[in-house]
């Protein structure tokens, strides 16, 4: 059977060590049968287990492989569209449910960082920094309407204001959310998987599902093995492939790149991010920065739609590092490395159930690290019997990708380029 190891990113080349995990290789019996070892599946199997379900874990590689072990690392609360574009859609009652949830993810992050000792240079405050004076407009405009569900930890930065906060000279200003921040993302993961099995869950790496037997005790079969389950939880994202065809059908796979330089130095990295912030900028195809424990900076930005790789990462993201910061025109990139996030048409996340027994969340459009903790707590709610939470999300409405991904990548790329275009032109 092939041995899937982690893409050479700087994540993975500075992982904490972990234990070996064996691939399933018998019939097993559980709970709840998790498919998918990134975040959405670990704090999944993380609320069961402390709730007394018994958990079992299939990862088809290893543990974060996907996009939980790849991202930028960054806390960002709400979600890839914000409560406002939810209440116009679904109206008041809908999206009160929702923004009250839209910044437990990061306090979700810090509660199990916290309780588990979790060592993943976890860091606070993260900038949103506007190019122009419509962005900044918008940020206004973002606090006031967060301030409204109660998320108060945030400050309007002007342009001399952000100046003390990041070293670039292309922002007319932004806001500081200091409940926002930034994590290496896969020791998060690693550290979460550690956690699960403290409480007796089991998770098995290598073991790709490779269909699930449907019926009021489903099962998940691998290559070597299967689990019976009581309940079944479908948390691949965009690594699920077509597992599950009703849940391909809604969602399309997107690449985004990432590049970490060589460390910089204490005076060199203290120059560029003097509070150790992490910022991204307003753009609808946006940049994202931080630096690492070691003093490396990440960038990353960019999108390929159809998640295919590119030839030549470093060529793709190294302008745009450049064109923020060109006080790195001289440093060397050490990694250059690239994920798939899940994008939906809405660019909303969905969550549903199959049947009784199969639940399942997806499609974060790029949003992913702090409404991955949320899910996981909303599916462990559910099928403790408390739905309502769950159904704010069930209840948004989805829609396929006019002419399926086949149609769809070239509809979102063009769509993609008009709002980069506005970008450009400040409209």
């Amino acid at each position: 059977m092939t041995n899937t190891s982690y893409p050479a990113s700087y994540y993975a080349a500075s992982a904490n060590p972990v234990p070996a995990r064996p691939a399933l290789q018998d019939d097993v019996e559980t709970d709840v049968c998790v498919i998918g070892a990134g975040y959405t599946g670990l704090s999944s199997a993380l609320f069961l287990l402390e709730n007394g379900f018994k958990v079992t874990v299939l990862e088809a590689a290893k543990v974060g492989f996907g996009a939980s072990g790849r991202n930028g690392g960054q806390i960002v609360n709400s979600y890839s569209r914000d409560i406002d574009v939810i209440e116009r859609s679904v109206g008041p009652q809908q999206a009160q449910l929702l923004g009250n949830m839209a910044f437990e993810g990061g306090r979700i992050i810090r509660e199990r960082v916290a309780k588990y000792q979790i060592q993943c240079d976890l860091k606070d405050g993260g900038v949103f920094a506007a190019l122009t004076a419509k962005q900044m407009g918008h940020l206004e405009s973002q606090k006031r309407l967060w301030e409204r569900f109660g998320h108060t930890q945030l400050e309007l930065l002007d342009q001399r204001r952000i100046r003390e906060v990041v070293a670039c000279d292309e922002y007319v200003g932004g806001m500081l959310d200091m409940s926002g921040g930034h994590i290496h993302p896969l020791n998060l993961a690693l550290g979460e998987a550690a956690a699960v099995e403290s409480l007796g869950g089991v998770i098995y790496e290598q073991s790709p599902a490779v269909r699930i037997e449907r019926g009021a005790s489903p099962v998940v079969h691998t290559p070597q093995g299967k689990v019976r389950a009581k309940f079944i939880i479908v948390a691949g994202n965009a690594y699920l492939g077509n597992l599950v065809p009703e849940l391909a059908a809604k969602s399309m796979p997107c690449g985004t790149q990432v590049i970490a330089t060589e460390p910089l130095g204490d005076e060199l990295a203290r120059s560029l991010l003097p509070q150790d912030y992490c910022v991204e900028d307003c753009n609808y195809l946006l940049d994202y920065y931080r630096l690492t424990g070691d003093k490396r900076l990440i960038f990353g930005g960019g999108v390929v739609y159809g998640a295919r790789d590119p030839a030549n990462i470093e060529a793709i993201i190294r302008p745009k590092m450049l064109k923020a910061l060109p006080q790195l025109k001289d440093v060397k990139i050490d990694y250059a490395w690239t994920g798939n996030f899940l994008l939906t048409l809405s660019r909303l996340p969905q969550v549903g159930r199959l049947g009784d027994n199969i639940y399942y969340s997806q499609g974060c459009s790029g949003h992913g690290v702090t409404y991955t903790h949320l899910a996981g707590k909303v599916l462990a709610e559910a099928l403790r019997g408390q739905a309502e939470r769950f159904d704010a999300f069930a209840d948004l409405p989805h829609y396929p990708f006019p002419g399926g991904q086949l149609l769809g990548t070239p509809l979102a790329a063009m769509g993609a380029w008009y709002y980069g275009l506005r970008d450009k032109l400040g409209f």
